[in-house]
């Protein structure tokens, strides 16, 4: 049975009020077409989860939309502070913002315990930091082996809900990625629910044809949503690049509150969905972000019988 459905149903059905959500990406694959929905449809109360939250958890900061993050390292890449974030940590505004810290590996670790199903997650990399007084998750055990070093460890993390963007996937949801995949596959099989978001579904025996690079199994998908250009201004490899532009832009406007208001009623309440949005982005600027051609080398997988 098909999984597909538009965004606005899929955000209705499983982003409740509530919930701990996870929208992940690496640089690229950030599905803010779902963030910006989130938006639209008013929730609050979300615990938002990522490795290095973007522009888009800090829309949604602004929004009013978060009451916890749970992270590591925050910014606007290449460009400084995320400004909605701080205002919400600092002072309160649009209201207080509950944050929960961890170094990279760190939440590589909690994902990965909860994508497990363990108890926790031992590492090296909170050793000789200041984290642990400032995070009261982070705690210390003795190794049950002959040496009894204590480490470091980190709870798993199990958010309500993973929404995915990728490049393709087909109707059931075997979802295929390539290029910097970040925690995507971690993230999803540890969530409750899985949303995907992909710029374009293929048929059966194209996944069929390049097993490898399908990474989520439909068994653990909920709903699919096709959202071409779902990811700007992140980048989806061989489907469009990162619009730069777009990312210095809100790094000025988000310095104030007024102007942050104003691109917020200009980019998502005003903006009823993802085809709108194109349509105002214009067409000078997809035709900007289309990348050429560079073919993956082909592999024989031999005769499939």
């Amino acid at each position: 049975m098909s999984k597909i459905m538009t965004m606005r149903e899929a955000v209705q059905e499983f982003v409740p009020d509530g919930v701990t959500l996870a929208i992940e990406g690496f640089t690229g694959l950030i599905c803010f077409a779902a963030g910006h929905e989130i938006i639209r449809q008013g929730r609050r109360d979300l615990t938002l989860c990522r490795l290095t939250p973007d522009l888009l958890y800090d829309q949604m900061v602004a929004a009013g939309v978060a009451r916890k993050l749970v992270f590591s390292y925050l910014g606007n890449p290449g460009v400084g502070s995320l400004y909605a974030i701080r205002r919400a940590v600092e002072k309160g505004i649009p209201h207080p913002l509950e944050i929960e810290e961890y170094t990279h590996f760190g939440m590589i670790g909690r994902y990965i315990a909860g994508a497990a199903r363990l108890p926790f997650f031992p590492l090296r990399s909170h050793s000789g930091s200041d984290l642990p007084a400032h995070n009261s998750r982070l705690k210390w055990v003795q190794s049950p082996y002959e040496d009894g070093e204590t480490i470091a460890v980190v709870p798993p993390l199990n958010p309500d809900v993973a929404i995915i963007h990728a490049p393709r996937c087909d109707q059931h949801g075997n979802t295929q990625l390539w290029g910097l995949l970040g925690m995507q596959k971690e993230a999803a099989f540890a969530a409750g629910k899985v949303i995907v978001v992909v710029e374009e579904i293929v048929d059966d025996s194209v996944i069929r044809s390049d097993p490898n690079r399908t990474l989520l199994p439909d068994l653990i998908v909920d709903a699919v949503v096709v959202e071409p250009f779902g990811a700007h201004p992140s980048y989806v490899q061989g489907y469009y690049d990162r619009d730069n532009p777009f990312y210095l832009d809100w790094g000025e406007r988000s310095r104030d509150v007024e102007q942050t208001s104003q691109w917020l009623d200009e980019w998502v309440y005003s903006v009823p969905d993802r085809a709108t949005y194109l349509k105002k982005l214009g067409e000078e600027t997809l035709s900007r972000l289309r990348p050429g051609e560079a073919l993956s080398q082909p592999v024989n997988y031999g005769q499939y019988t």
